[in-house]
């Protein structure tokens, strides 16, 4: 009998995340022009042409694109960036200045983190400081702003929240935004901890770890995609609910972007006829109606551009842009 509680539990969940994929989106629940796309590596290391830009400028036009979060990193595992790794980083920010005065150009930065991967150690304070003088290299090289994807970050790590505090003082001093790029929220209580205790890195964070994290940067991007979802219902229902789930957490002053699929995959993590951008979009439209609809701090973040195809430029626009 015992055996059949949490089966019960896990039974119920699903039910309850089916559920979430029902009703009407609203009319209103449409982008608010603070949109993001994540770029790859390309864009900075001598691959891209001025005809790359020209392209990339006809792709972004009439969309509610603001914010291109520039792959510009990997951090070393001491916090250090060596230029050699963006070569053509002032080349990429003066035309796309330039070319495109209303976008905003973040540098992408980030490694894995320890005590989980052999990378960052986010507790040690020279780490620290070396990422945020990180930060301000990339923002010396003509960046509106930073933009940390750090994984696995444990629910908790005070070093994670140090740097931010550190980092947020050089953003504001050169004018500049600090976003970062979250993983997802507990979908039922403590299943972080249960995460960790079986597989030593957690996949969530807990939502009071969410919140902490969203009131030190200007935005924050759920990553919502790689959920192990099976079916377009049960994705669209689990990227309602973390909609839900991050509008509750996010104070209002600060841009809160969920993530869209613009990739595909077909493993356990991430079976593509299951993620999709339509599910994707029809979720969050859901859960905004539901939570915040005419909060004007929200968008979406497609992740990402060197995997997207014609069908996710078309989804998204249909669904979202209108």
């Amino acid at each position: 009998m015992a055996a059949a509680v949490p089966v019960a539990a896990i039974g119920a969940a699903f039910v309850a995340l089916r559920l979430e994929y029902t009703g009407d989106v609203s009319a209103e629940a449409r982008t608010r022009g603070r949109d993001a796309i994540w770029l790859g590596h390309a864009w900075v290391d001598g691959r891209k042409t001025d005809a790359d830009v020209a392209a990339l400028a006809q792709q972004l036009a009439g969309t509610g694109i603001r914010d291109l979060y520039v792959h510009t990193g990997p951090l070393e595992h001491d916090g250090s960036l060596q230029p050699s790794v963006h070569p053509r980083a002032r080349w990429f920010t003066d035309t796309l200045h330039r070319e495109l005065p209303q976008i905003r150009l973040q540098s992408w930065l980030g490694n894995e983190v320890k005590p989980a991967k052999d990378g960052l150690d986010l507790e040690d304070a020279p780490t620290r400081d070396r990422v945020a003088a990180s930060a301000r290299q990339v923002l010396d090289l003509g960046f509106d702003g930073v933009h940390f994807d750090m994984e696995p970050i444990r629910p908790g790590s005070h070093g994670w929240l140090a740097l931010l505090d550190q980092v947020r003082a050089v953003t504001a001093e050169h004018g500049a935004k600090l976003s970062v790029a979250a993983p997802q929220i507990d979908p039922l209580p403590g299943l972080h901890s249960a995460g960790i205790a079986l597989t030593g890195h957690g996949k969530w964070w807990d939502q009071a770890y969410f919140a902490e994290t969203a009131r030190r940067v200007d935005q924050i991007a759920v990553m919502s995609y790689d959920t192990s979802m099976q079916t377009e219902p049960l994705y669209g229902g689990y990227v309602a609910q973390q909609t839900e789930l991050a509008l509750e957490a996010t104070p209002k002053d600060v841009d809160l972007l969920m993530g869209l699929p613009f990739y595909w995959d077909d493993t356990w993590a991430h079976r593509g006829s299951a993620e999709t951008v339509t599910a994707a979009v029809r979720g969050v439209r859901l859960g905004l109606g539901r939570r915040d609809l005419r909060r004007p701090n929200f968008g979406v973040a497609l992740y990402v551009d060197f995997a997207a195809t014609p069908e996710h430029w078309a989804a998204y626009r249909r669904g979202w842009v209108g």
